[in-house]
């Protein structure tokens, strides 16, 4: 579903990614760990066409980037840790909004299935500058759902949020998986996404340092897994 070679990203005399190598398989839950720095958001906006690679080969669900990034948009949801809805619309008047800039089709029933997953139908009529912070990271999910994308794309989706917003957050990232799509996630809770991702990459120094799936790792280990890909 992903396929990344040789990825290079430079910014100016500062290379940030040196040569990175990564794949994702259809339904794969992929957490992108890595230390302040290390380039986990950069990475995560090429893939999602909003930066330019300086040098290497990208392709998400069989298109090129940059070259097809219109037809990687229409496959890829996205969810920053900044929610960036529009405070003086609804919750339904905001994924209105989006839907039609897709020209998607049936997007009445598409709004109300994706509120129905974030757990919002019954706010989708009020203005998001009333909603808290976990609501409104929830109906960024739920716009990023919307067009039924193969591919979704999370940076640190859990920033600034309460336990119980998290607890909530972690709910739908489970319910997004079990529908199958392809998720690559970064993030800095190890104890949180050990308990939803089912592979984890560690990128140090420009490169994927370490990789395990869940059950190569065992419970409770993800931490040491960590500590290891950073020194080795």
């Amino acid at each position: 579903m992903i396929k990344v070679a040789k990825l290079v990203k430079r910014f100016g005399l500062k290379t940030v990614l040196r040569g990175l190598d990564f794949e994702v398989g259809e339904g794969e839950f992929v957490a992108l760990l890595g230390p302040n720095g290390a380039g986990k958001t950069t990475f995560l906006r090429i893939l999602a066409s909003l930066a330019r690679p300086s040098l290497g080969e990208i392709r998400v669900a069989g298109y090129r980037l940059p070259g097809q990034a219109a037809a990687v948009r229409r496959r890829l949801g996205v969810v920053s840790h900044q929610p960036l809805l529009y405070g003086d619309l609804t919750a339904e008047e905001n994924l209105r909004f989006y839907g039609r800039m897709y020209n998607l089709q049936r997007l009445d029933g598409r709004i109300a299935d994706a509120l129905d997953l974030v757990g919002l139908s019954a706010r989708r009529r009020d203005l998001v500058r009333t909603f808290s912070r976990g609501m409104q990271q929830r109906l960024a999910i739920g716009r990023a759902v919307l067009h039924d994308p193969e591919v979704m794309l999370f940076d640190e989706p859990h920033t600034g949020l309460d336990q119980e917003a998290c607890d909530m957050l972690d709910r739908v990232l489970r319910d997004v998986a079990a529908r199958g799509r392809t998720v690559v996630m970064t993030s800095h809770d190890l104890a949180r996404v050990e308990d939803l991702a089912s592979r984890f990459d560690v990128l140090a120094r420009g490169v994927i340092t370490a990789s395990t799936t869940r059950p190569g790792l065992g419970r409770g280990n993800l931490l040491d897994f960590y500590r290891q890909a950073l020194t080795g």
